[in-house]
């Protein structure tokens, strides 16, 4: 006899397991303990089984009664209900995983783990907090490239351009780990290479032209300021470092005495230890700064604690300080100058150029090369830009010296 709302309500617990029968299997087991659980009875290959449906009130009568009715029509058609459900949470499980939010928050979990810097950790996590809006629950498997092109749109035409190419880069990384995981076949922003509108580059300001980098090296001697921004300044320009590089430069990777200073992958943008040969110019200047930061943890510490580094607009306020605008010299203006001048002198191999600038080369057997073969070469050439700086800060000839 079917079951009524009323006889459940009213059916109470006793020293055992009461079970109430609805008909097509469908049972409610009251239990000692008060709860009231709904199952269903069934056999199959010959075995006699129970198919949890779920727990009274949450589930209600005719919920329970569904849900047998689903149960039956999966027997009738070969397959185990109780099987079929746990399939179905490991589905369900799975996909959780599988979704842009999940993969995203892997992605930035693996970027942690390999070191990259804060600043590209916070950067990452903006741009795929613009790609979750829209594509967070989606699972990577059935990302279309039409939808990814979509949310590109809608933030290329606020004409952030340089923003959009950088937000389809990092949602293609999202898919290409799901890819090597095994949970997408294929990465949709393959093509949408060309479909944004290409964003303007915009070059860092910097003085290449001989004459005038000479009279900045001049000021730059002339500077008023804290002695340790005037030797970061002097530094810079002595080896054209990144100038987070620099800034964040810490005693214990120096070796004066074998005129090297080792700066730890972490802390490179190709996330490479690199090596740079010191000239005796550089060495000079690191014993004078020795005397007043030395005994702490970084060469150029912050004003306000010694236990951060400068910031990073110290070094752009200092060139602003010297009557430089923001349109003639930046920090990062050192590397082009360093980069124009070396190669226009026509004394070093292009690749040992490159080398010291830490650029990475694409190719994997030349960047090995790179590194075993050019250090020589990078110790003279070194010297050699210091000696040329001496030169154009005097504003005498400069005399070329043989490589």
């Amino acid at each position: 006899m079917a079951l009524t709302q009323l006889q459940i309500e009213k059916a109470k617990p006793g020293d055992k397991r009461k079970k109430l029968s609805d008909g097509k299997g469908l049972q409610l087991w009251v239990e000692p303990d008060g709860a009231k659980r709904w199952r269903m009875a069934y056999r199959f290959d010959g075995k006699q089984l129970v198919y949890a449906i779920g727990v009274f009130p949450e589930i209600g009568l005719k919920d329970a009664r569904e849900a047998t009715d689903a149960a039956r029509k999966l027997l009738a058609a070969g397959i185990d209900p109780t099987q079929q459900k746990r399939l179905d949470k490991l589905t369900a499980a799975q996909e959780r995983t599988n979704t842009f939010e999940a993969i995203a928050a892997e992605l930035l979990d693996k970027k942690r783990r390999e070191g990259c810097a804060k600043s590209t950790l916070t950067k990452s996590e903006w741009l795929l907090g613009i790609a979750k809006a829209d594509l967070g629950k989606r699972p990577v498997a059935e990302l279309k490239a039409s939808e990814v092109l979509a949310v590109l749109k809608e933030v290329e035409g606020k004409g952030n351009h340089e923003t959009a190419t950088r937000l389809r880069g990092i949602i293609g990384e999202v898919c290409r780990l799901a890819v090597a995981t095994g949970r997408a076949e294929a990465d949709p922003t393959w093509a949408l290479r060309r479909a944004l509108v290409t964003p303007t580059v915009t070059h860092r300001a910097a003085i290449i032209e001989p004459v005038a980098f000479g009279g900045l090296l001049r000021a730059i001697d002339g500077y008023d300021g804290t002695p340790e921004t005037l030797y970061a300044l002097q530094l810079l320009a002595l080896t054209f470092l990144r100038p987070g590089e620099l800034r964040q430069a810490e005693w214990s990777e120096f070796e004066l005495e074998q005129c090297v200073w080792t700066i730890p992958g972490p802390r490179m943008k190709m996330r490479k230890p690199h090596k740079v040969p010191l000239a005796p110019q550089a060495l000079e200047v690191l014993k004078q700064l020795q005397a007043i930061t030395g005994r702490g943890k970084f060469l150029f510490p912050s004003v306000r604690s010694s236990s951060r580094c400068l910031s990073e607009n110290t070094l752009n306020a200092a060139l602003r300080r010297l009557g430089y605008t923001s349109e003639q010299m930046t920090a990062h203006g050192f590397r082009a100058a360093a980069s124009s001048l070396l190669n226009e002198s026509g004394l070093w191999n292009p690749d040992a150029i490159e080398a010291q600038l830490a650029h990475r080369e694409s190719n994997e057997v030349r960047r090995a090369y790179a590194r075993a073969e050019y250090w020589d070469e990078r110790v003279r050439m070194m010297t050699w830009w210091a000696d040329k700086l001496d030169a154009l800060r005097s504003g005498g000839n400069v005399i070329r010296l043989r490589a």
